[in-house]
């Protein structure tokens, strides 16, 4: 927990920093792929995933630790060539969960929300699921396991290999020569991402490009197709938690309403997308059949809840980065306490994003739970040891809030200025 919790305080900086000058890059090119809507809910959709992980929300059912040394053929140090391996098999690990998570329906759900921004920039690649609280997939880890790999080694190159996938979610590098044959690239991950009926489910690998060419899902981008991205079935919120569960609950329906034991079963592990015979005439639901014809989600808002929009999301940021800075000194239960307060502040203002009056309920379950938080430990974690009256700038700011939430709601969310940025 702890040691996590200080990479992301290095971590979260450099990728805000990336994301804004990516974001300003656009602007002064005049080619804007990072609407600031988008850019909020992808941000938000980052704090909640790297909070769950953080807490230990998810449980490995096999566990590297447990496996390597009982089945290890070699012993290695931690050494270069250690890592090295390690590095690979983790790739190829990553490009087998990641190529089952889009080919079986029950799978997609915990990796739909990566796919969800109709838009292909930086920010998106933190849309990571909350949704996935079980690990399924550390048997691919074997090869490393019986080579020797210390558990040290895997343990240090699992969050470097995925920080290494932030960079390629970007459209303004186009492709890069020599070293589309070897890695994964911001060209091969366009299509990836897109939903064009050229390029679905293809291009899985995470770092090497190889794995796709080896197992028959490569595809190159071409320059007669676009990619057009988002998903098939479309999100329509901005609010991560939503995105995130939004497959399940239409499995767990169709379950439901299925006639026969059989599809109740199997509709879990058919094909992503597969429904019962004559569901989509029974109970339909809206999907994309034109990908070159359909109207991006909130792209219309007022300017002023935009900028509230983004105030919000740097608050956030700063509580939780308090969270992370304080975590070796917060009691336990504490921190899950401080946990489902960012929770529930993400939810909420991402309701308000949609424009969703319930965002007023959230929004006073919030208010409620902080002031509770304040008057039940006589301040704010701590803050006030770090920041003077911290404890009263916290109050003020869930007052402020609240104020705001209810101007919105009660005002239609109408205002005489729309942004589309």
């Amino acid at each position: 927990m702890k040691e996590y919790a200080t990479v992301l305080l290095y971590a979260m900086p450099l990728f805000l920093a990336l994301i804004i000058i990516e974001k300003l890059y656009g602007y002064f090119k005049g080619e804007n792929t990072a609407p600031i809507m988008d850019s909020v809910s992808s941000i938000s959709s980052g704090i909640i995933n790297s909070l769950k992980d953080v807490l230990g929300l998810s449980v490995t059912l096999l566990s590297y630790e447990w496996m390597a040394p009982k089945i290890a053929l070699l012993h290695q140090d931690t050494t270069i060539l250690a890592y090295c391996i390690g590095f690979i098999v983790i790739d190829f690990y990553g490009y087998w969960s990641h190529r089952w998570s889009h080919q079986i329906n029950f799978l997609w759900n915990k990796h739909a929300i990566h796919h969800s921004s109709e838009e292909f920039n930086l920010s998106c690649a933190l849309r990571q699921s909350v949704s996935s609280f079980v690990n399924l997939f550390t048997f691919l880890l074997i090869p490393a396991a019986l080579l020797g790999v210390p558990v040290k080694v895997i343990a240090i190159t699992l969050p470097i290999h995925l920080f290494l996938q932030f960079w390629y979610h970007t459209k303004h590098i186009k492709k890069m020569g020599i070293l589309e044959q070897i890695i994964v690239t911001p060209s091969h991950h366009r299509v990836h991402h897109a939903i064009n009926p050229e390029y679905i489910d293809k291009n899985h690998g995470q770092i090497f490009i190889f794995w796709d060419k080896l197992f028959g899902t490569y595809q190159e981008e071409l320059d007669t197709v676009p990619p057009v991205f988002g998903i098939t079935r479309p999100a329509q919120t901005w609010n991560p938690f939503r995105i995130n569960f939004q497959h399940l609950w239409l499995l767990i329906c169709d379950a439901w309403r299925a006639e026969n034991w059989k599809d109740k079963i199997t509709i879990w592990f058919k094909p992503t997308g597969w429904r019962p015979e004559n569901f989509e005439e029974k109970y339909p639901v809206p999907k994309i059949s034109n990908v070159y014809s359909f109207h991006k989600y909130g792209t219309q808002h007022s300017k002023m809840l935009m900028y509230w929009s983004v105030i919000q999301l740097f608050v956030t940021l700063g509580l939780v980065s308090y969270l992370y800075l304080s975590i070796a000194r917060i009691d336990i239960q504490h921190i899950f306490v401080y946990g489902t307060f960012i929770f529930i502040s993400v939810y909420s203002y991402t309701e308000l994003m949609d424009t969703n009056n319930y965002s007023l309920f959230w929004e006073s379950i919030r208010f409620a739970f902080g002031i509770g938080i304040i008057t039940y430990f006589g301040n704010w974690f701590e803050i006030d040891t770090m920041i003077p009256f911290g404890t009263y700038l916290i109050m003020g700011y869930l007052t402020l809030s609240l104020i705001i939430n209810i101007y919105f709601v009660r005002s239609g969310f109408k205002s005489e200025k729309l942004a589309l940025t």
